[in-house]
């Protein structure tokens, strides 16, 4: 073998130019327009194909921006409703703190007999009764205001009913009407003023509308706003500068379950005179007669505002 030849495998020389093997038998390929072998080989840099980077590029973006869309849709759908649920749960243990704190810092209920906590609930049921049915008669007298003749009358008539309530709570009017009797027998020791103050409190916070107390000598005088009480000799009292001997009775009108329960709170005017060892007795009067009358003194310095 000469250096113009390299042997092949059958031992036949190779041409020194370039072979072809696309053509037949080894020959060039007689396309003119066929592009070099060389060219399309893969590992040929002349052979790989054109990178178009726009292209995947663009689609890159795309299929983020189908992501973002995607994930805002899904929050769009589902935000509302965690919200939602959110502000139901801030609501909701706020509300349990409230009824927590609430219970932990009402100790007095906490601490009531079963007896007391009924006595509580009846009295709030029925000053509930009351404040409803006042709303009620109050309501209809606007409605009977606002209409022509019949309002005028009606104005007349309200008037009326005002003046009477005002003269039964300032004193000026005798009243009658369901109500109780409360009588003070002293023990071991006489029935103080302030026992009976007590008392005229307590029947005022359960709703007493009229009251007036009598002594021993079926003397009676007039409670109201500016009434006081004093200790008198031989355990006598004096009420609004009058001496009353005993035993003492007030005469009170307004609803008698209600005045009763507040009169038997544990602790009350009736516990209190039985550690002094006295007794107080309470009768339901289906009509309470209150006729003493207060004299109501002439104003000085006060006058009315507008």
């Amino acid at each position: 073998m000469t250096d113009e030849h390299t042997e092949t495998g059958t031992g036949w020389p190779q041409p020194a130019g370039p072979v072809r093997p696309d053509g037949p038998a080894g020959e060039p390929d007689p396309r003119p327009e066929a592009p070099d072998p060389d060219e399309l080989s893969p590992l040929s840099p002349q052979g790989r194909p054109p990178q178009d980077d726009a292209p995947a590029k663009g689609g890159d973006e795309s299929a983020a921006g189908s992501f973002a869309a995607a994930v805002a849709a899904g929050w769009r759908r589902f935000g509302s409703a965690t919200v939602m649920i959110s502000v139901l749960l801030v609501l909701l243990g706020f509300t349990l703190a409230v009824q927590l704190k609430t219970t932990s810092t009402d100790s007095s209920l906490a601490a009531a007999r079963q007896e007391d906590l009924v006595r509580i609930l009846y009295d709030l049921e029925a000053r509930d009764v009351r404040l409803r049915q006042d709303i009620s008669t109050l309501e209809e007298s606007q409605r009977q205001l606002r209409s022509g003749e019949q309002g005028r009358q009606a104005a007349l008539q309200e008037a009326t009913r005002r003046a009477d309530e005002l003269g039964i709570l300032a004193g000026t009017l005798p009243a009658r009407g369901p109500g109780l009797a409360v009588r003070f027998q002293a023990g071991a020791k006489p029935i103080s003023a302030i026992r009976v103050l007590d008392a005229v409190q307590e029947l005022r916070g359960a709703g007493a509308e009229a009251m007036q107390i009598s002594g021993g000598d079926r003397a009676s005088v007039r409670i109201v706003a500016s009434t006081y009480f004093l200790d008198g000799e031989n355990g006598s009292l004096i009420v609004d500068g009058r001496p009353l001997s005993g035993p003492f009775t007030i005469t009170v009108i307004g609803d008698p379950a209600t005045m009763r329960t507040g009169l038997n709170i544990p602790g009350g005017v009736v516990a209190s005179v039985a550690q002094d060892g006295g007794n107080v007795i309470v009768e339901d009067r289906e009509v309470a007669e209150v006729s003493a009358l207060h004299v109501p003194r002439t104003l000085e310095h006060a006058r009315p505002v507008g």
